[in-house]
């Protein structure tokens, strides 16, 4: 098969954790006889420093003629004092909305190889866990209106948290779908004690429900859903919420795991076409040091082989080499705690012995 794929390489460790990426991707397209097209995008930082601007018109349209986005990250104190219209995370919003990238899908695994790397005590972990977080993602408080003014003399602020039926119907048919790949259920989170906006997506969700008679469905409060996450995360399968919940959860689960550096993510719209990009952000503090952990960016970039081309074997025997390397005891320096049969490597390193497994 081939396929285009828009590159971003973005900021920060950005090109780093993307080079690594692209190793484990060639190895793909030799093993498999594909071939992939990378039509370079500049984003985020590295489009304002050439551009002014976070992302042009003509770089949009290449992304959006492509098959699949992947991406390194962007931001970075350089740009922190911009105004906010052409700050670089700007462009990731505008990205997202401008494609369609309605559900986000967040995986939040535990290797039993990183289980002392996991913050929880092993009586809470256990074996490990598995969740999976599906986040609406182009709609609610981020995208609602919202304005600074002055009343009566005091300065005030409101942000408006919006959604309508098609927009949770949608992205709870997401979460069904997915669940019925795992183990079938759901729990959908929100805020129904107190905003009309919950009330309506728990009776939307619900309605959905009725056209998966083998997924469980159960309704959770978005607060006792954060002590849940902490006291027991494996009682959760499917995580379904809205936008800003979602972006809320998704980081607590990804620290549960034992760093952000292991958690890939994709954004898809209606025609499976998605961005794919690690959890974490552009980490200015480590970039070109090679310490960074590429693994969330190559597993990104399997989630892109398996949901936007459908090639499963080839998402697979990534996932395969990830945990083959990580058993062997090879660590990057945030996942490494000097255990024995545990070894450092640098970012590098990391992709070369990921590549070397599939």
């Amino acid at each position: 098969m081939e396929k285009n794929i828009a590159l971003i390489k973005g900021d920060g460790i950005g090109p780093e954790i993307i080079a690594e990426a692209i190793k484990v991707l060639d190895k793909i397209e030799e093993k498999y006889s594909h071939t992939f097209n990378y039509n370079r995008v500049l984003m985020g930082g590295e489009a304002i420093d050439a551009h002014s601007v976070p992302l042009t018109d003509e770089d949009f349209l290449k992304a959006k003629q492509s098959d699949a986005v992947l991406m390194g990250a962007v931001g970075g104190p350089k740009w922190d004092n911009l105004p906010a219209e052409i700050r670089p995370e700007k462009a990731l919003l505008a990205l997202r909305k401008g494609l369609g990238m309605f559900a986000n899908l967040r995986p939040a695994y535990m290797y039993s190889e990183l289980k002392d790397a996991c913050p929880l005590k092993a009586s809470v972990s256990g074996d490990g866990f598995d969740v999976m977080i599906v986040r609406e993602l182009t709609g609610g408080l981020y995208f609602g209106k919202r304005d600074t003014f002055k009343q009566d003399g005091v300065l005030t602020a409101y942000d408006t948290l919006v959604y309508n039926e098609n927009e949770i119907r949608r992205i709870a048919k997401v979460a069904f779908s997915t669940a019925r790949k795992r183990r079938k259920k759901v729990t959908s989170v929100d805020k129904a004690n107190v905003l009309d906006s919950s009330r309506l997506w728990r009776k939307v969700v619900h309605e959905v429900a009725l056209d998966y008679p083998d997924v469980e469905l159960n309704d959770m409060l978005v607060d006792n859903c954060a002590m849940q996450l902490v006291k027991n995360p494996n009682q959760f399968d499917v995580i379904l919420t809205e936008n800003m919940f979602g972006d809320i959860l998704s980081d607590e689960a990804s620290m549960l795991t034992g760093s952000i550096g292991m958690l890939s993510s994709a954004s898809l719209n209606e025609t499976s076409q998605g961005i794919y990009e690690s959890s974490h952000g552009s980490a200015p503090d480590i970039a070109g040091k090679n310490i960074a952990n590429p693994i969330a960016t190559i597993l990104s970039a399997a989630m892109m082989l398996e949901f936007s081309f459908d090639m499963k074997t080839e998402a697979e025997a990534i996932r395969s080499a990830v945990d083959t390397v990580l058993k062997s005891g090879a660590r990057t320096k945030d996942i490494f705690s000097a255990k024995a049969g545990e070894f450092e490597v640098s970012c590098s390193e990391m992709g070369d012995l990921i590549a070397k497994n599939i």
